[in-house]
């Protein structure tokens, strides 16, 4: 039997706790590879053969001369690719276990009813002790979900809106076909979709061609009064247009959980606007067991010469 040759993985995501977490289910799945904190002194930079990271330093990936995989936290990978030094000869691995659209279905669903049951008026009516009945005006099957992104996220939230009901359609850079969701692709194709969303969903991956996409422009080719629901990436949203259509009923509320600035300033006004629900980077967060059992699964392969899951491609952007 051939030796298994240990491999050196080091970690930056999370504290000393977190570090302490990542080993124990990386370890477990994987046995041969020795995991370690990023800035463990015992640990020379050409041994390393794989790091998982999180918002890496600059220069730092770059500083591993035998590093054979670079292993994202995340589902995005704008913390790594921002680094113009960053090794693009290196395979780059989002984290994208099969619990993360699942997930990211959920988030959705969960925001898409809440829009479409106005769940802010209620949580301020609780909030204030006030007993007010109010009707609301459509129902699922009368509201249009439209879906900005049709990648595995994407396809897994058109499902499960779809399934309760929402008239579903999508849209992508290029062709897709999904049972019970009209499909609607490239440049040509998207205000016709965004003319029939009564709620958006962005789901774009971070790209040239996404960055600020969700402008003051894109927002005024919706319905009067849709809802907004971004999970997609930060970068992608102009949160004063956001407010400005906000206050102007352009839109009636929004879902926002990734932003440019993370986290989100402790005075920033989206905290105490009204028509938002501001989450901090949860949509499509699974355990770190998941992530680990994904990433030691990714690893195998590659030893073994096997295609993986999730490589990022630097020419499509994702």
């Amino acid at each position: 039997m051939t030796p298994v040759v240990p491999r050196v993985l080091l970690v930056k995501s999370g504290g000393e706790a977190a570090v302490a977490e990542w080993r124990a289910h990386l370890q477990g799945f994987a046995p041969h590879i020795a995991v370690h904190g990023w800035d463990d002194p015992s640990v020379a930079p050409d041994s390393v053969d794989y790091a998982l990271v999180w918002q890496p330093e600059l220069g730092r990936l770059a500083a591993l001369p035998n590093l054979r995989l670079v292993l994202s936290a995340g589902a995005g990978v704008d913390h790594i690719t921002a680094d113009p030094g960053w090794p693009r000869q290196v395979p780059l691995i989002r984290s994208i276990p099969p619990e993360t659209a699942q997930r990211m279905g959920e988030y959705v669903a969960m925001a898409a009813l809440a829009l479409l049951r106005n769940l802010k008026r209620l949580v301020r009516q609780q909030d204030a002790r006030e007993w007010t009945a109010f009707e609301v005006e459509r129902s699922a099957p009368d509201t249009c979900v439209g879906i900005l992104g049709l990648g595995t996220l994407g396809l897994r939230s058109a499902q499960m809106v779809s399934a309760l009901g929402f008239r579903t359609i999508g849209w992508s850079r290029t062709a897709k076909a999904l049972e019970g969701v009209h499909c609607y692709a490239g440049p040509g194709e998207l205000d016709a979709f965004l003319s029939r969303c009564d709620i958006l969903v962005c789901l774009l991956p971070a790209t040239a061609q996404t960055e600020g996409i969700l402008n003051a422009d894109l927002l005024a080719r919706l319905p009067k009064g849709a809802g907004l629901v971004h999970a997609g990436r930060g970068s992608q949203l102009d949160l004063d247009a956001l407010l400005a259509a906000l206050d102007s009923a352009q839109l009636s509320g929004a879902f926002v959980d990734v932003f440019a600035e993370e986290p989100l300033p402790r005075d920033h006004p989206a905290w105490s606007h009204p028509g938002i629900f501001v989450t901090p980077h949860v949509a499509a967060t699974v355990t770190r067991r998941m992530r680990a059992r994904f990433f030691a699964q990714q690893i195998a392969a590659f030893e073994k010469g096997e295609p993986v899951q999730g490589r990022f491609d630097p020419v499509r952007g994702y």
